[in-house]
């Protein structure tokens, strides 16, 4: 794994060749399917009135962008922050289409369609048949919704991260041991015999007088045949574990 985009828009419809506009970008940095606390966020001026249908899906007024930079101001930083890094879209084709529909229309290169991985299609493979939706796989996997009045392009990148997350594996990758960080997880479990201590060790069970017995009957009867003192290991120690 290496680095990767999440990135959402908002729009004021649903096709750039009848005359929509991107109005909001969104990306979240991710580095091996973790959140690295970067992001890029910006309003856009459509230069067009958005209309009403959209502005009670996203929120966003005319008002609100009236005032923002044009797409061509912000190309530059977009894809200053892309970089070279898959981008991870859901419905990727619906931003797809209007990335390169205004990258074009200022004369800027576009991301190659290669680049763009579609969580929507990772989920319809794994969960076929059933609503696939951000919201609903939200739901499936426990994505906290909460904080969401509004679709937002941020907002949306930050959960669809999550879905991501949990699409390519989950929490579980935690236990990942070709990772470095389970490769080093597993020398330390190994190092340690295979046992890790515990947090708060265990009282005694048995009384200092008991043990004393304990320790005189297996001299008695096995002598240096002990398995406990072929390996080393004090019968007083493993009478404890």
């Amino acid at each position: 794994m290496a680095r990767e985009i999440v990135l959402d828009t908002e729009t004021t419809g649903f096709d750039p060749k009848t005359g929509d506009r991107l109005i909001e970008v969104g990306c979240i940095e991710i580095h091996d399917l973790l959140p690295t606390g970067r992001t890029f966020h910006r309003f856009v001026n459509p230069e067009r009135l958005i209309p009403p249908d959209a502005t009670r899906v996203h929120g966003i007024t005319d008002d609100k962008v009236k005032d923002a930079p044009k797409f061509a101001a912000i190309v530059h930083d977009l894809m200053e922050f892309i970089g070279d890094a898959p981008v991870i879209a859901h419905n990727a084709q619906f931003d797809r289409n209007f990335i390169d529909f205004e990258c074009k229309g200022c004369g800027h290169v576009l991301l190659e369609e290669t680049r763009w991985i579609d969580t929507l299609q990772l989920a319809q493979k794994r969960f076929p048949g059933m609503p696939n939706s951000l919201d609903a796989l939200c739901k499936r996997f426990k994505v906290s919704l909460a904080d969401r009045s509004f679709h937002g392009a941020l907002i949306d990148a930050r959960l669809l991260a999550e879905v991501y997350l949990e699409l390519r594996g989950g929490k579980e990758r935690v236990l990942d041991l070709t990772s470095r960080r389970g490769a080093e997880q597993a020398a330390a479990f190994a190092a340690a015999g295979g046992h890790r201590p515990r947090p708060h060790p265990l009282a005694p069970r048995s009384t200092e007088a008991e043990r004393e017995r304990h320790l005189a009957f297996l001299a008695g009867i096995l002598k240096d045949q002990s398995l406990w003192t072929a390996y080393g290991v004090a019968p007083a120690v493993q009478g404890e574990a």
